[in-house]
């Protein structure tokens, strides 16, 4: 089961603010986002792995993590775009087995998908979707001192596939935006204990994030 942090149960609050006055300010002002082709946001997101990988014939459990986010979109069209994402600060998860915590491990994703964004540039709240491919580097793998992996040298290798995003701008001005998303992180990497191959790390993360953009 998926297991979102706390923040990530403060989204609605957020949202609810926004969308009470982002039409208002919006509505005052005769440019819309549509005019825009290209924005920036910075946010910060959660990242929860959806399975847990078997390393040497033990199932272990991988912590989510928090981390900040950047992305850069180009707008071909007000509905249709090209963005780069990635984490800004690497996502720090921490390992688990049924004997405790067996290590540790940093990863940081980065992106390009196509989007396409619903309605026009006049709507205050405009919904979008997107599909893409991922890559996820993963480094500073260490393992406890006293734990089942004790003694082993660790190493993941860089996970690549596929990642799917839903998400909403609430423009609050024609530049300026609020945004809420969430991205589903297909593929899997090989874990090597000491420089064999001991099995697959397939998390698979839900990246649920909030942040603020602008357009130019």
């Amino acid at each position: 089961m998926i297991r979102l942090p706390h923040l990530s149960r403060r989204l609605p609050l957020a949202l609810m603010g926004a969308l009470a006055l982002a039409p208002v300010a919006y509505a005052q002002d005769g440019e819309t986002a549509g005019d825009k082709r290209f924005a920036v946001v910075g946010g910060y997101a959660l990242s929860e792995p959806t399975k847990n990988p078997e390393i040497a014939g033990t199932r272990a459990q991988v912590d989510g993590d928090g981390a900040a986010t950047l992305s850069a979109t180009w707008y071909a069209t007000p509905n249709i775009a090209v963005e780069a994402w990635g984490a800004a600060d690497k996502f720090g998860h921490r390992v688990n087995t049924a004997a405790g915590k067996a290590g540790s491990v940093n990863a940081q994703p980065y992106a390009l998908s196509g989007q396409y964004h619903f309605g026009d540039g006049s709507q205050a709240v405009r919904p979008f979707v997107g599909l893409g491919y991922y890559e996820q580097n993963f480094d500073n793998e260490t393992a406890e001192p006293t734990g089942p992996l004790a003694g082993q040298r660790i190493g993941i290798e860089t996970a690549k596939g596929a990642m799917a995003t839903v998400g909403v701008d609430v423009n609050i001005t024609p530049t300026w935006f609020a945004r809420a998303d969430a991205r589903y992180l297909q593929g899997n990497s090989d874990v090597k204990l000491n420089g064999i191959n001991a099995g697959e790390a397939e998390l698979n993360p839900v990246v649920v994030g909030v942040g603020v953009g602008a357009r130019f």
